[in-house]
């Protein structure tokens, strides 16, 4: 059974912010969709709302009994802006926060780790959803994608590890479920796809849906750290190089049935997503 009230979804306009929006907005419920330019989500309330302009963060808030919470892109530190927001939600009434993180950053963990260790203090009800890397990092406009587009390669420091890639249109099913549904919560869950794939195995799918030859290609640690640097924070790249290293050890070639538990169905295959987002005739 859904709780009524109102949603706060923070970064509205992003991968899972957008459709998680989007479904709460068609499941009757009452959403505000936060983003910088108060963009305008289909069925919901665009709010404008900026983690690093405190001054927006009460007009946001106004009349929200529940948060979906992304932490400000590429900030190695989010909990120096997040943590102040969550307090004030708290005390401007506020129950149930439900923060989007990733299955290679535990509680307590680097960047958003620390706000997930925070959460149980703050908030009677919460929740972690902690996926795997997004399918949607090969479709839309994540590096990977563009390099796809442009080069026909996609360039990591994985090897051949394997990755139990997820549909964020599954992270916005759990999302919703997370933030409205009355029964207990599942406090920290880690979510995937249905198989563990590795990028050479991405490349293939890929090249077969669109019928454009796209190959993986393999650097060393040092030189996607370096790569990245050049677009980012030098403290930033090294976590992301660091994330590329840790699936060359194996440390996600999982699946878990968390989808499937918490929304009746089974999460979408990588093919599955291919087609619908890439396919000629998709």
């Amino acid at each position: 059974m859904s709780l009524p009230g109102t949603t706060l979804v923070i970064g509205a306009t992003g991968t899972t912010g957008r459709r998680t929006a989007a479904r709460l907005a068609a499941a009757g419920q009452h959403v505000k969709a936060a983003s910088r330019r108060a963009t305008p989500v289909a069925g919901a309330e665009p709010v404008r709302f900026d983690w690093y302009d405190p001054a927006t963060f009460s007009g946001a808030l106004a009349g929200a009994d529940r948060v979906y919470l992304v932490a400000p892109l590429g900030d190695p530190d989010p909990a120096e802006v997040m943590l102040p927001f969550l307090r004030q939600a708290r005390a401007t009434g506020v129950h149930r926060a439900v923060l989007l993180s990733s299955s290679a950053i535990p509680e307590g963990g680097p960047g958003v780790g620390t706000v997930h260790q925070a959460l149980p203090g703050l908030f009677d009800e919460w929740a972690v959803l902690r996926p795997s890397w997004f399918m949607q990092n090969f479709t839309g406009s994540h590096a990977h994608a563009r390099s796809i587009r442009t080069h026909g390669e996609i360039l990591t420091a994985t090897g051949t590890g394997r990755v139990g890639f997820i549909d964020a249109e599954d992270i916005a099913a759990v999302a919703v479920h997370a933030l409205t549904d009355d029964r207990t919560l599942d406090a920290d869950v880690v979510l995937t796809g249905p198989e563990a794939l590795g990028y050479e195995d991405v490349a293939t799918v890929v090249s077969q849906v669109t019928g454009r030859p796209v190959v993986h290609r393999s650097l060393t640690y040092e030189e996607m750290r370096d790569r990245l640097a050049a677009q980012m924070p030098l403290e930033f790249a090294a976590m992301l190089a660091g994330m590329d290293r840790a699936i060359a050890e194996g440390a996600e070639d999982r699946t878990t049935d968390t989808v499937r538990r918490l929304t009746g169905r089974p999460p979408h295959s990588f093919r599955e997503v291919a087609e619908r987002e890439l396919s000629p005739g998709g």
